[in-house]
């Protein structure tokens, strides 16, 4: 197919959705059943705009068909434009009232936003909340999802990204478990406790901070329970030590249900993130919660409960680099 000059104006939408929803699928059949057409329709479409833009969109062959190099460059730039057509109508439907669906990962979910959640069921009566607690990465277009709160780094591409607390974590145990083993005067005394979840690599993380070799402990026997909520429970009854991120459990700890026996908090350089396309940030939901919940990550990060059970006073050690949990969370402007 040769490049001829471009013809003025934009082609026929009818072509553009057919090429979206192909791109999307990387199948003709596929975005033909999305469409209501037949994949016959779809494919005189996408190859009547090949021949407008002179250039082919798709490689075919016997398995299917993939993106050409013009495809590629053209597909991301074409899905945002269609969500931003579709938050648009959408903000004109509903105003600012309707259902923010969040997908949240559990802990941040249990133990950060679900305390705080009311208070933007009261600034914003107008709006349902309903989250999904899911460790997945939510494929925006793919799900009816409108915003996440992730764990990472903040390279999300395509996702704007804002940044609500860093992770941090320690060791965090009962009084009563605490008591019994006599105090501990040094990091290495935890090896002498049951440790949940041993083969954590956070685990391996906060002991080789504290300058302590532990090799063997995925080796090790012991609680395996995979998620900071039932590490707690299981850490409050007396069942181990949990190593645990001290901002989501700072009722507990003021309260003496849960000791933190070292200052030392690790932070791998990793933070909560709330992250949605950046085609929607202009939504009127998505902008409501994005400005109530940095307010949230500034105002309410607490400080950790160093100084128990023979740790030095003061306060919390951080690993160089990171960033205390006390810190105020840092965000990005909107994109």
């Amino acid at each position: 197919m040769t490049q001829g000059p471009l013809p003025t104006g934009l082609p026929p939408l009818a072509a553009v959705r057919c090429f979206e929803a192909a791109a999307r699928h990387l199948s003709f059949t596929r975005a033909a059943a999305e469409l209501a057409m037949t994949q016959a329709a779809v494919s005189y479409q996408i190859k009547g705009l090949e021949e407008r833009l002179g250039v082919p969109l798709f490689l075919r062959g016997p398995r299917g068909v993939t993106l050409s190099e013009a495809g590629r460059r053209l597909a991301p730039t074409v899905a945002g434009a269609f969500a931003e057509l579709r938050e648009a109508f959408a903000a004109i439907g509903d105003g600012r009232g309707g259902t923010l669906t969040l997908s949240v990962v559990n802990s941040f979910a249990a133990h950060w936003l679900l305390p705080r959640l009311g208070g933007f069921s009261r600034a914003h009566p107008e709006v349902a909340v309903r989250l999904e607690v899911s460790a997945e990465l939510v494929d925006f277009a793919r799900r009816d999802v409108d915003a996440a709160i992730r764990m990472g780094r903040g390279d999300w591409p395509g996702l704007a990204h804002h940044r609500l607390m860093p992770v941090t974590f320690t060791p965090i145990l009962s009084p009563q478990l605490l008591a019994a083993h006599g105090p501990l005067r040094s990091a290495a005394d935890l090896l002498a406790l049951p440790l949940i979840d041993p083969g954590d690599p956070w685990w391996g993380e906060w002991l080789s901070a504290a300058g302590v070799a532990a090799p063997e402990l995925k080796a090790r026997p012991g609680l395996w329970v995979a998620t900071q909520t039932l590490a707690a429970q299981a850490a409050l009854s007396g069942q181990g030590v949990a190593i645990l991120s001290p901002e989501f459990f700072a009722d507990e700890l003021a309260r003496g249900t849960l000791v933190q026996p070292f200052a030392l908090l690790h932070a791998p350089g990793t933070a909560y993130y709330l992250v949605y396309p950046t085609a929607r940030r202009r939504a009127p939901r998505v902008a409501a919660f994005r400005e109530w919940v940095l307010r949230e990550a500034v105002a309410g990060a607490p400080a950790a409960q160093p100084g128990a059970g023979g740790a030095p006073a003061g306060p919390p050690s951080v690993v160089p680099g990171s960033t205390p949990a006390a810190t105020p969370p840092a965000s990005n402007p909107p994109v």
